[in-house]
């Protein structure tokens, strides 16, 4: 018979002892109590993420994995929880704490290190919802059946009060909001054509039992439309300030993610997940239920400030860029360099953007008189203040400057007016611009240059990973809460294993 030895212990740069130096560092109290065995959270968080660190992320499957690895025998000593109890366990409600804390003392781990400096990059994906792809709910149609809805009931009220005009008086105004007075009025004019039909139930024709059949009609359509107008309104209140939920999971929107197979932009349930990242290791990360970029930064940025993992330098690309974010480095978080490039700002310094008659950064300012002069000589002279108020209540401040289209002989200037015939003018965002020559005089620092260089190669390999090594293409779970309890979880199970990668 073979001699089998069964003590083990797994090396340092094994994932298993990563996680099992991390979670032992953390402070729990109490223990997690389900079913008949109570198992003490460190257990229970070990086991799931080296499942997680391994691929595994079905709760059968484990429980499984407890049973028949020996390192996870060893993480948990060989105690065996059932799926019920893992599944429960992943989304407790304490669960949001404890994730918090890992990565504040996985932060302090790696700085002590040297592993990570303070530097921030941050970035974007899109992760499907555990939703069918075909529960869409969206805004634009909800509002339109609930004007139909409101204007078939308005009908109908004046359909019964032309039809009930003995017992509704004629001055009488019926709305919308009076539909549950009338259903009751109609309810009790039915109690009263019962009566009467059982008064005269061997006439035939019976008038009453024709006039009760239309008045149950009348009632059950204005029931019917009552019934659908809750629904709108509790539709409304469940999409906030989004344009589509999945009614599968309502907490998932609908957008355009990178697996696309059919090639033709379809949208589908999915969650933006914004994570921050220090040398390929994630330090911070927020779940977002809209789609764009640009709106998560601030939030996500705020949040890492609070808790105190926040560098000194921010790093994204141009989806984050907005006069708002901008801004908010600027008032709010001056001791944070924001490395953010606008849009236009590599196009801006080429040849054929520079040799733009119709770009107005290519026309001379005279600052004293605060006036533009296009490449035609046609002088721009400012004209008013204008007001922009986005979907997002984000407003801006513009200069109207407009052309003098009379000479000094009061003779039309043809360079001045538009084809149609107007007036030509040109709208300035003074804090727009300075924003923008701030961020051209920032990159253009080698030092940030250089920092902004490494942008693909921090935050690419670790989107590529979560999708590909650890198979998180689509989350197991439902809900927002939820979906960020797992994402952290993925996330904390990745830097196990760089962590083991680094330490071999």
């Amino acid at each position: 018979m073979l001699d089998i030895p069964t003590a083990y212990e797994p090396e340092e740069n094994h994932p298993a002892y990563q996680i099992n130096q991390l979670v032992e560092s953390l402070d729990f109290t109490d223990e997690y109590t389900t079913g008949r065995y109570p198992y003490h959270p460190r257990l229970l968080l070990k086991l799931v993420l080296f499942a997680y660190a391994r691929g595994i992320r079905s709760g059968r499957m484990i429980e499984r994995f407890a049973d028949e690895n020996k390192v996870a025998m060893w993480l948990t000593q060989g105690q065996v929880p059932s799926y019920r109890t893992i599944n429960r366990f992943r989304v407790d409600g304490r669960m949001e704490h404890i994730i918090l804390e890992m990565f504040t003392k996985l932060r302090e781990q790696l700085v002590a290190a040297g592993v990570i400096d303070d530097v921030v990059f941050i970035d974007g994906t899109k992760i499907l919802a555990n939703a069918n792809k075909y529960s869409f709910v969206w805004r634009k149609n909800t509002i339109r059946f609930s004007e139909l809805n409101k204007a078939k009931a308005v009908a109908l009220l004046e359909e019964i009060k032309a039809s009930q005009a003995d017992f509704f008086h004629e001055e009488t105004e019926l709305s919308f909001d009076d539909m549950d007075d009338v259903i009751a009025r109609l309810e009790m004019h039915i109690d009263e054509l019962d009566q009467a039909v059982e008064e005269t139930k061997k006439v035939s024709p019976n008038p009453a039992k024709q006039e009760r059949r239309t008045v149950k009609s009348q009632t059950r359509k204005l029931k019917e439309i009552r019934d659908k107008n809750e629904q709108y309104e509790n539709q409304m209140g469940t999409f906030g300030n989004r344009n589509s939920y999945s009614k599968t999971d309502t907490d998932a929107t609908f957008m355009r993610v990178k697996e696309d197979p059919m090639m033709n932009g379809q949208l589908k349930p999915a969650y933006n997940v914004q994570s921050a990242v220090s040398n390929q290791m994630v330090i911070g990360y927020v779940v977002f239920q809209n789609p764009t970029d640009a709106r998560t930064l601030i939030p996500l940025v705020k949040k890492m400030n609070n808790a105190g993992t926040l560098g000194s330098v921010v790093v994204a690309d141009m989806g984050y860029v907005s006069e708002a974010n901008y801004r908010f480095f600027e008032d709010e978080m001056p001791e944070v360099t924001a490395l953010i490039p606008y849009n236009t700002m590599l196009r801006e310094a080429s040849r054929k953007w520079r040799s733009d008659d119709s770009r107005v950064m290519n026309w001379s300012y005279d600052e004293k008189a605060d006036e533009y002069t296009d490449n035609d000589g046609v002088v721009f002279k400012w004209h008013n203040y204008s007001h922009r108020t986005d979907k997002n209540g984000m407003t801006r401040d513009f200069k109207v400057y407009r052309a003098e289209a009379k000479d000094e002989n009061n003779q039309d200037i043809p360079a001045a007016y538009t084809k149609g015939g107007n007036v030509r003018q040109i709208s300035i965002n003074p804090s727009w611009e300075y924003q923008k020559a701030r961020m051209r005089d920032s990159l253009s620092d080698e030092t940030n240059a250089s920092i902004y260089a490494r942008r693909k190669i921090e935050n690419e390999p670790v989107f590529g990973r979560m999708k590909a090594h650890f198979g998180v293409g689509r989350f197991m779970v439902r809900g927002m809460r939820n979906v960020k309890i797992e994402t952290g979880l993925v996330m904390m199970a990745m830097n196990m294993t760089k962590m083991a990668i680094m330490a071999g």
